[in-house]
């Protein structure tokens, strides 16, 4: 939650400061590159891969033989990564033409994302080496550090946005150059924080800096493991990338700003995804795999019963407010400064698009643990090529008549029909039964999410955002209103329904 806020916060910033243009545009470019390589590698494949081996080891053959694990493939990954960025950095000007050659059209904005995309991309090593950190704390149980760790990069975004910037435009440079800045000190201070955790549990990586090390690490079976394990992951999230990659590109072709409308309709997006999704994954994940060591299909099946609950209970409502109040909430995060009234409109349309998928991606962050904690990558790798080819048929369908929001949508839909996909294989596998109640449950949560969209139009069509950007306070008193009696509305229509909350804390 904190993170999401901070992440908040910083989008604010950079909208009020920088609006929506050629030059965000390029930002919001060069800082997709490291990330695309980051969720690829750090929070994609190599997270995929590791914690199912590191809670197998932990519980097979106990916490001395997993410290030797972890050394060797801290010592593997730390050389791997070294080694990309270098390449990525002298790869620069090639990585900015494959991800958005339309930046092309302005000849200063493509120059910048290549100089942001050289300064930046080392941030990919500093994240992966976070991503390895978090994988062994959410092991051993340990969730509040790697939860609050991306805090740090939203304050060192803000602190660039509030401070640095200004300086730079008094001496004559672009502003938007403070945020490269940004990013790296975030980078720097989210893996710093993480050695401190690692001591206190004695799990502290060593990482080998001869040649023999390096061989040795090579060699253990646990890093061979990971390796063969990695490779169906890197297609899978691969797929992911690609498709991200596509819609950057075909976006960048678009009127200037459609780039930095999707990213800020992103960056709300987060807000849910992360507080729901991430956050369940995160906990879910190395619970499950030690689960699958033990043998216990019983305790398996339940805590994924746990989880898509929760998700249908609080994704819902969320899906439900995005649809029908996403102008008053682009209004009141994001109206300010240079951000205008047509990025508002713009950026709600890519709001509603994303909306419309919700529920689907919170559900897969839930339903692909299932697979990877059982070591079974290869069945999500499948669902999602199959979801790639839906998603690119979709664009060429919505694009023409929605622009932008048509990109939106078609990830929206592909998350719905990804999540599904992951729900009827792990039934079939028959890893995950249904529980009994999900028929009444679903009933009580669908009638709520119902009122909820009633009271949120009406809130939203009887009150003029737009025009309360002059009158800051008593837009955020609105927002707070409408946002307080929407969750009494909502938890209160459950708990008259019958449907007691603290059955999750039980469970």
């Amino acid at each position: 939650m904190a993170s999401r806020i901070t992440g908040l916060v910083r989008e604010l910033l950079i909208a009020s400061a920088f609006g929506a243009s050629a030059l965000t545009d390029a930002f919001n470019v060069a800082f997709r590159i490291p990330n695309l390589f980051r969720r690829l590698f750090a929070e994609g494949a190599f997270s995929q891969a590791f914690v199912p081996v590191l809670a197998a080891s932990k519980a097979e053959n106990g916490e001395a033989a997993t410290q030797t694990v972890i050394n060797h493939v801290a010592t593997l990954l730390a050389w791997a990564l070294l080694l990309l960025s270098l390449l990525g950095v002298l790869a620069a000007p090639y990585l900015v033409w494959a991800m958005a050659s339309g930046l092309q059209q302005q000849v200063e904005a493509y120059a910048a994302a290549v100089q942001m995309t050289r300064w930046m991309f080392p941030y990919i090593g500093f994240m992966s080496m976070v991503a390895l950190s978090a994988g062994i704390l959410n092991t051993w149980k340990q969730f509040a550090i790697p939860a609050a760790t991306p805090v740090l990069l939203n304050l060192a975004m803000v602190g660039a946005s509030a401070v640095l910037a200004p300086w730079l435009a008094l001496q004559g440079i672009q502003a938007v150059y403070a945020l490269p800045v940004g990013v790296m000190l975030g980078g720097l201070l989210q893996l710093g924080i993480q050695i401190p955790a690692l001591s206190r549990l004695g799990l502290l990586p060593r990482i080998g800096l001869t040649w023999r090390a390096i061989r040795q690490a090579a060699s253990d079976p646990a890093s061979r493991q990971i390796a063969a394990l990695m490779l169906p992951a890197l297609l899978g999230v691969g797929v992911a990338q690609i498709s991200l990659l596509i819609n950057t590109q075909i976006a960048s072709h678009l009127a200037p700003g459609s780039v930095s409308w999707l990213t800020y309709a992103d960056r709300l997006m987060e807000f849910p995804t992360a507080i729901l999704g991430v956050a369940l994954g995160a906990v879910l994940m190395p619970q499950l795999a030690a689960a699958r060591a033990k043998g216990d299909q019983a305790e398996y099946a339940a805590m994924l019963d746990w989880g898509l609950r929760l998700v249908v209970l609080l994704a819902l409502p969320c899906a439900a407010a995005l649809l029908t109040f996403s102008q008053p909430l682009v209004s009141v995060l994001y109206h300010y400064g240079a951000f205008t009234n047509k990025d508002v409109q713009q950026t709600t349309l890519a709001l509603s698009g994303y909306g419309v998928g919700l529920l689907g991606l919170v559900a897969i962050k839930v339903l692909a643990p299932g697979f990877y904690a059982s070591q079974d990558i290869k069945t999500p790798v499948k669902i999602a090529v199959m979801v790639l080819c839906f998603t690119q048929l979709l664009n060429f369908v919505l694009v023409p008549y929605l622009a932008h929001a048509g990109l939106a949508l078609s990830i929206g839909l592909g998350a719905l029909l990804n999540a599904a996909w992951l729900l009827v294989g792990l039934i079939r596998k028959g890893r995950y039964k249904p529980l009994p109640g999900w028929g009444l449950f679903g009933l009580r949560v669908v009638l709520a999410s119902v009122l909820l969209a009633l009271f949120l139009s009406f809130a939203s069509g009887h009150l003029d955002w737009l025009a309360l950007r002059q009158h800051v306070g008593w837009r955020l008193a609105a927002m707070a209103i409408v946002l307080a009696a929407s969750a009494i509305l909502y938890f209160g229509s459950l708990r008259l329904s019958g449907l007691r909350l603290q059955t999750f804390v039980r469970r």
